[in-house]
């Protein structure tokens, strides 16, 4: 209680962020991290559990806190029934299911970060000087992506599988993946579709989330899902505002955050 008392200082409130409330830095305020640091030195050789919990209403640099936590726990500003909804995810009376709807960075200099950010003529690869990277950083992309979650069980999401490989202006096709639970208890994932437009009139994004679908699978369960794309997916607004949609290779990705390696193609029609 006295460590507690004389490291502790306001977390991120609600005045915080929002409306008018940019920060120059967006590390843990205050003294958060150092009573991450000192409860981690304090329980050290014991059977106690660290997780942090976080209260905030924007993306943070988490790098540090990762590597004091073995978990957070992401609760946002979650109102009222706060405490009961924590307590019973910390407790494992629920088995949480969120994913981010937003990239959180390794460090402030990554801002702005995104997932579906347009593609540059030097990708990143770390082992190059003369591309797209931080001199400073191991890696490229956010610490934790866009759309990516961990529950108490595990998933795997495979068997990417289009419906047919070409398709006209005006037709559709159908992806389907298989997502199995591989864990040892009930949970939820969110599976999520991607589409990019690798060759195009107007620089197309990287990745564009066309689909997501939440699943409750118990121990060792396995479901198919499918998502339906059409000209409304892989169009796009040209320069003078008309929809178009332009014939090419479509590359589709499959998984559980917009990180996912699963692939296949298609190709639409002229």
């Amino acid at each position: 209680m006295r460590l507690h008392r004389r490291l502790r200082r306001r977390g991120e409130s609600r005045g915080q962020s929002g409306e008018a409330a940019s920060r120059s830095e967006i590390d843990l305020p205050g003294q958060q991290q150092a009573l991450i640091d000192a409860i981690k030195d304090a329980i050290k050789g014991t059977d106690k559990r660290l997780v942090v919990v976080l209260f905030n209403g924007r993306p943070l640099t988490l790098t540090n806190v990762a590597a004091s936590s073995p978990a957070i726990l992401e609760a946002w500003f979650p109102g009222i029934e706060a405490g009961n909804a924590v307590a019973d995810v910390l407790f494992g009376k629920v088995n949480p299911g969120g994913k981010l709807p937003v990239s959180f960075p390794r460090a402030l200099g990554q801002i702005p970060i995104y997932y579906n950010h347009e593609p540059t003529g030097r990708p990143c690869d770390t082992g190059s000087k003369y591309n797209s990277r931080y001199r400073d950083l191991a890696a490229c992309d956010a610490l934790y992506p866009f759309g990516f979650g961990l529950s108490y069980t595990k998933f795997s999401v495979t068997n990417l599988q289009l419906s047919r490989q070409n398709v006209s202006r005006n037709g559709h096709v159908t992806a389907s993946v298989d997502v199995t639970n591989t864990g040892d208890r009930k949970g939820d994932d969110v599976v999520q579709l991607y589409i990019h437009d690798p060759v195009a009139s107007i620089s197309q994004p990287v990745r564009r989330l066309r689909g997501f679908q939440r699943v409750t699978l118990g121990q060792g369960e396995k479901t198919t899902v499918s998502f339906n794309l059409d000209k409304s997916d892989f169009g796009f607004y040209d320069n003078r505002g008309r929809f178009v949609v332009e014939p090419g290779r479509i590359d589709v990705y499959a998984g559980d955050s917009s990180t996912a390696d699963l692939t296949q193609s298609f190709t639409v029609g002229g």
